[in-house]
């Protein structure tokens, strides 16, 4: 079958239409088959070995990245919860023995997949699993009661966009960083205070709330910075290496979003608040697989809002 992979780590050029073999689910496993295929910063990391190179070393290539893809399920293992013909959404794993996305078919456990959102296309709804759930982890670890207040850096991104709608979701108020350009785009994502983005960005929102916020969910990977926004005896959500040690008692979370690739009730909750549209699924653009180095180029050239996502069939 096909899928989009890479035969020895690098740039984008490196990624091409490779043959590997049909998998078979197991127990406890569905294979979907794959309409589309969300590309992400972490796609970026696979591609090019920084994530990937020591993990994979003992496996034959080609590797294939992606985290997130939506399609029909087509094979299912003894004890899975969906049913062939099911369309679903899906959590996928690159590193792990199952493979990544960017194939006309995967195989996932069955807590890493769910129905679709209502009224979702399959590119629409494979932007939503790996960043809502590294979102929603980022919530749960923050643990901040209805009331508080969150910070949101790149609001503006699949990851920080998800953030703020499941905060608010969340009954907390959210601050948010944005540039002019993106401003609609954030107040429309329900930021109840947006201050300019960039160098300084900390000092701004003390200028806007004294006291600080409680947390941060640093999605523009800011890193030590942001402290000075924080208030004593706060946090953070890091996506990346955060880069800083803790100070005045604030705490530092690492999110890890593998942690979440089977927590099967956190997914659905997603397809909900997408169905009500409290979370709003957005694409950017689309592409075939022949054209994956494309989308990898556009998304390290910066600026999309909205994901790129490799159809592999309409």
């Amino acid at each position: 079958m096909k899928a989009v992979g890479v035969q020895r780590f690098g740039g984008p050029e490196a990624l091409e239409v490779v043959e590997i073999d049909e998998p078979h689910p197991g127990p406890g496993e569905i294979r979907i088959r794959v309409h589309a295929a969300t590309v992400n910063p972490t796609d970026t990391l696979f591609r090019n070995g920084v994530t990937s190179a020591e993990a994979l070393r003992d496996r034959p290539p080609p590797y294939v990245p992606g985290m997130d893809v939506a399609g029909v399920v087509d094979e299912v293992g003894e004890g899975a919860r969906q049913s062939v013909g099911d369309d679903v959404m899906a959590m996928t794993l690159p590193r792990s023995r199952l493979g990544g996305g960017y194939a006309e078919q995967v195989i996932v456990p069955t807590e890493s997949a769910t129905a679709m959102p209502i009224g979702a296309t399959y590119a629409e709804a494979s932007t939503l699993p790996m960043n809502g759930l590294t979102a929603q982890l980022s919530l749960d670890l923050l643990a901040l009661e209805p009331g508080r207040t969150l910070l949101v850096t790149g609001a503006a991104g699949a990851y920080g966009g998800y953030t703020v709608q499941l905060a608010k979701a969340h009954g907390l108020r959210v601050v948010a960083d944005s540039s002019p350009e993106d401003e609609p785009l954030v107040r429309r994502l329900g930021a109840d205070v947006i201050v300019a983005r960039g160098d300084g960005v900390a000092l701004r929102v003390r200028q806007a709330l004294p006291d600080g916020v409680d947390a941060v969910a640093d999605g523009a990977v800011i890193g030590e910075p942001v402290l000075a926004a924080i208030r004593d005896g706060g946090a953070v959500a890091a996506v990346r290496a955060f880069g800083a040690d803790a100070e005045r008692g604030i705490v530092i979370h690492h999110v890890m979003v593998r942690d979440y690739a089977r927590e099967w009730d956190k997914l659905d909750e997603l397809r909900r608040l997408a169905g009500t549209g409290a979370v709003t699924l957005r694409v950017a653009h689309t592409y075939p697989p022949e054209r994956a180095a494309d989308a990898h180029r556009a998304l390290e050239a910066g600026g999309t809002r909205g994901r790129l996502v490799i159809v592999f069939r309409e």
